[in-house]
This record gives C-alpha cells, structure tokens and sequence, in this order.
C-alpha cells in the first residue's frame, strides 16, 4: 500500500504523519492488518531492534479518591470491588517492587490515587524511592501521583526519581465528558513541570472509552507536541461500577491499528503497551510486540495482569527478547539528549518523533492509565482492610444497556486482590 510505504519512510525519517494519512491508519481493513502490523514494525526496529522493556507497577494507595475521572475504578463514587488501602510504608513498597525487578523490571512505576499530593505525600514517596534504589542497583523510579504544585517534581527528582507520569487520556476536545473535577490543561501543564525539572516525562492516553478516531489522532498528535520519551496506550478496562462500565468498543484488530498508529506519530519514543491489553487484545499479544517497544509485567493498579513468566514466554516465543538494566532503551540522538538517562525533555517543537529538539516518558495502568485521579487529602499513615472481594468486576451488559462489540470477552476483567496492600505473593 502506497500509505503503509509512505508512513515507513516518514518513521525511519521521525518526520510526522499528516493528521489524514494517521486516521487512514485506523481506517484500514482487518485484510490488511497484517500489512499495517509489518509497516509499524519495520518502523519499531528501526529504533529499538528486538528489544522489550520491562515495567512494574506498584499501587503506593489504592482507592479513596475524590475525583471524578470516569474510567477509574478508584473514582469518587466507584462502586467497583477494588483493594482500597492508605499509603504502604516504604519497606513495604520496596519489597512489592524488588519482585518485580527479580522479574526483569527494569522500571518500578510508583502510583497512587489522588488529585495530587501533599508536601507530607512528596516526602513519603520520596522515602519509597529511597529505599528502591538502595536495594535495586540500577532501577529506574517512575513516579505518578497526580496533579503537582510548584517545587515536588524538582524534590522528586533530587530524592532519585527518573521519570514522571501523567496521562492525557483522551483529546483536548473531549476531555471534560471523561473528567470534570479537573481539566486537560492541568494535566499539560504537569507533564511539563516534570520535564522543567529534568524529569523523564511519561504520558500517554486511554482508547476505547466512546471516542472517535478523531479524537485518537488528537490526542496522539498533542503528545507527539508534548513530546514524552514513553508513551503509554491504556486500552479501557471496564469495570462494573463505574460510568464506563459498558464501554466495550475495542477488537483486537482495531487496537492493532490504535498501536500501529500511534508509533507511526511517535517512531522513536518507548511505546508502552500498558492496562487492558489482556482483556482487548487476547491471543494478539504477541503481535502488538512488533508495535510497541514496552510493556507492563505482571498485575496493573487494580486489575490482574496475566501471569509474569507468561509474559516472559510471550517475548521470547515472538522471538522477541527483554531489555537489560544496561541497555538504554531510547535511540542515540534521544538519550544523548538527555546526558544517558531514561527521558528527555529539551524544547518541545517538534514532538515525539525528533529529539533534536525535544522530549518526555510513561506508566499505563487501571484500564484508564496509571494518571492517579484524585486527593488532595492527606491519607492516614495505617494500612486499611481491603474489601470483601469479587472474582470479577465486569459482567454481561444487561438488556437495558448497550450491546458489546462482538467478541468481547467481559469475563477477563479480574480485580487484583495479590500484592501490594495485601499478604499474597504479587504477580511478577
């Protein structure tokens, strides 16, 4: 296809798509998916080789957030049966991130719930991040808590932090129908907080929430202005007691073109395959490996992931092989930009396809993106109980609501009741 070869010489180029050739992206047919897979590919080689990046994410409090965002299972009003406990101690975190990393993580993604944190949140994370490196030779510390005033990202950083995420989401256009306790432009203007402190920045969006493909392209567009070292795609996980709880839009074919897409707008940027991929994607795992240069390992926020060493044989059976803590996973022209480290973030005027003159990086997660969604409370120090659980938090949509797409299995979305704030063993 004359598109397909148009979009793999702009990628080896990092020149930007024009907004129609990325929706024509979107619009191609499952005939000729595998041609859109093969494309993005050659364009993902191109910068990352066969090379997978490992991810492990930690929810430092779960639940009990006052703010609205729609797909979020920690939501003010949630009635999902999720774990909800305050702030874990800093031992806790760091025992919950070194499985990780004994399974090849070479990220730990710190999260937790809340419009943003205080200045006694900023300390006790800075604590966690601590106590991580000094047990993990070689990590990197991602940390996402939401909203930042003036002064933490710096303070993060200098505590050993190496990135920060905050998700877009959706497009600018739509956001105040997902969100309304906060808007699109505080989200902006934390990523670029965290990129003026020398941050990493991490962002990324959400698909399959209702929007058209408009408005993907808006918001995949916005990042590549933003221009982040990682880009997180979040595919919708939606959980029974939530506003988006019948939302179930997505094949595995368009979530291809969705990552297809998105690396055709970002060629050179970590592409992190994040939150939903098991439920939307199934058995096409292994092919959105030929898309994306990075994943999530193990459980997300609040949802179960598939089981670790079987995201480890996914990798290696593609033919596919994990990054090491000594590779740097950005290109050259990228990470000399950032003096060797994991981001970037000079000038942002070109976007994420050219880091001459630009940059930033990512964390995916609860079906809706590792963005935290609420609190500016300050939490109690104690752990609480978690609440009775359910073996799932999705069923069939009733007759009164909106039909699924056909195929889509409702029955894969499980609530996470391992790890972090409990006393199983955590998925690693």
């Amino acid at each position: 296809m004359d598109l397909l070869n148009t979009l793999v010489d702009k990628g080896l180029r990092r020149e930007l798509p024009t907004r129609e050739e990325a929706l024509a992206v979107l619009a191609t047919s499952d005939d000729a998916l595998l041609d859109v897979v093969a494309a993005a590919g050659k364009v993902r080689r191109q910068w990352f080789g066969r090379r997978v990046k490992l991810n492990y994410l930690v929810n430092l409090k779960s639940g009990l957030c006052p703010e609205d965002c729609s797909y979020c299972s920690q939501r003010l009003g949630s009635k999902a049966e999720i774990l909800k406990y305050t702030w874990l101690k800093p031992e806790d975190a760091s025992k919950a991130a070194a499985a990780g990393v004994a399974g090849g993580a070479k990220r730990v993604c710190l999260v937790a719930s809340g419009r943003g944190p205080t200045d006694r949140d900023v300390d006790r994370v800075s604590k966690t991040i601590e106590a991580i490196k000094e047990q993990n030779e070689g990590v990197e510390v991602c940390a996402c808590l939401g909203l930042l005033s003036e002064g933490q990202a710096g303070r993060l950083r200098e505590a050993g932090a190496d990135a920060y995420n905050h998700n877009l989401n959706t497009s600018e256009g739509t956001y105040g129908e997902i969100t309304t306790t906060h808007t699109y432009a505080d989200r902006v203007d934390t990523v670029q907080q965290a990129q003026a402190a020398g941050l990493s920045a991490c962002s990324g969006l959400i698909a399959g929430m209702g929007e058209s493909d408009e408005d993907l392209v808006d918001v995949v567009f916005s990042l590549r202005e933003l221009d982040p070292d990682s880009v997180p795609v979040n595919f919708l996980i939606p959980f029974e007691g939530t506003p988006l709880a019948k939302e179930w839009n997505l094949t595995p074919q368009r979530a291809l073109r969705i990552l297809a897409m998105v690396r055709f707008v970002c060629p050179d940027v970590e592409v992190r395959l994040a939150g939903g991929r098991e439920v939307h994607l199934r058995s096409m795992q292994p092919l959105a490996l030929h898309l994306v240069n990075s994943i999530f390992l193990g459980d997300y926020l609040t949802s179960e992931g598939q089981a670790g060493q079987a995201d480890l044989d996914m990798i290696a059976d593609a033919g596919f092989e994990v990054e090491g803590a000594g590779t740097t996973t950005l290109p050259a022209h990228r990470a000399d930009a950032l003096g060797g480290g994991c981001g970037s973030h000079a000038s942002a005027s070109s976007g994420c396809g050219s880091h001459d003159t630009e940059d930033a990086s990512g964390c995916g997660a609860h079906g809706g993106g590792c963005g935290p969604c609420g609190s500016s409370e300050p939490a109690s120090e104690s752990v609480a109980a978690s609440e009775p659980a359910a073996a799932s938090a999705a069923s069939e949509p009733s007759e009164s609501e909106p039909s699924a797409v056909p195929g889509a299995r409702t029955d894969l979305v499980a609530v996470r009741r391992r790890g972090a704030g409990t006393d199983l063993a955590p998925n690693a």
